[in-house]
């Protein structure tokens, strides 16, 4: 049977992959993917054919797995963090119609926001919500009303993409939206190469947070009104009551 198997790869680091993904990968006779991406699971699936894109060709490197797949093999389409959140998923089953006879199954992974969390401490223990700062595919008046309307709302908030040559101001944008509601003090922290050599993690203030030095490789956590540094770590308390 046509197949096709969209599998989230985490952060990077091969023991951070779900053994669920580990195991498609194996099981596959194809692995397409971003060139960054392949790169990351190479040495662990060594015997697999690999296929790259580079970036801002996905819908070529869909239709490539699909014809890929009428071959006759099982292929594995890898995306970084979760195939579902900001992955390939969507795409895949969006050019599926025109494949019916391809089946597609979507392996979930960890994405950015949980292993980032982590790393933190616990940002996100309580309601939270994930926005991209990246402009490519979305409006910035669209994601300028989600900041605003985040922040009004006193949710924790994990931001992608924050920062780019073209976008290097972004974040800097994000952080003057919040204060409109949020306290310049609001404990806030990033994570940079998350799972990958040279991880590394700071907590800071929203205000410091407006200038921080931040990359296409950082995750960013913007705490609710209640979030505290504990020990050198962030969290954000659910209400339990302790004594």
């Amino acid at each position: 049977m046509n197949k096709i198997m969209v599998v989230g790869i985490g952060p990077g680091e091969y023991e951070q992959m779900t053994i669920r993904a580990a195991e498609a990968l194996k099981s596959c006779d194809v692995i397409v993917g971003y060139t960054v991406y392949v790169e990351l699971v190479k040495e662990h699936f060594q015997g697999k054919e690999f296929l790259t894109t580079p970036m801002r060709k996905e819908t070529q490197r869909c239709v490539l797995a699909f014809e890929e797949a009428q071959k006759g093999k099982t292929v594995a389409m890898i995306c970084s963090g979760d195939a579902g959140v900001y992955g390939m998923s969507g795409l895949i089953l969006e050019i599926g119609k025109d494949y019916p006879q391809t089946e597609v199954e979507v392996i979930p992974g960890v994405t950015a926001a949980l292993s980032g969390a982590a790393v933190l401490g616990a940002p996100l223990i309580h309601d939270f919500c994930l926005i991209s700062l990246s402009d490519l595919l979305t409006p910035w008046e669209k994601i300028e009303k989600r900041l605003l309307l985040a922040a009004e709302a006193d949710f924790a908030i994990c931001l992608y993409n924050p920062s780019s040559r073209k976008r290097h101001d972004y974040l800097q944008k994000a952080c003057d939206l919040m204060l409109q509601h949020k306290s310049r003090d609001t404990v806030c922290g990033i994570v940079m190469n998350i799972g990958r050599e040279g991880e590394n993690m700071k907590i800071m203030s929203l205000e410091q947070l407006r200038d921080a030095q931040v990359d296409m490789f950082t995750t960013v956590f913007i705490g609710n009104s209640q979030t505290r540094k504990i020990n050198g770590r962030m969290v954000t308390p659910r209400g339990y009551h302790y004594e």
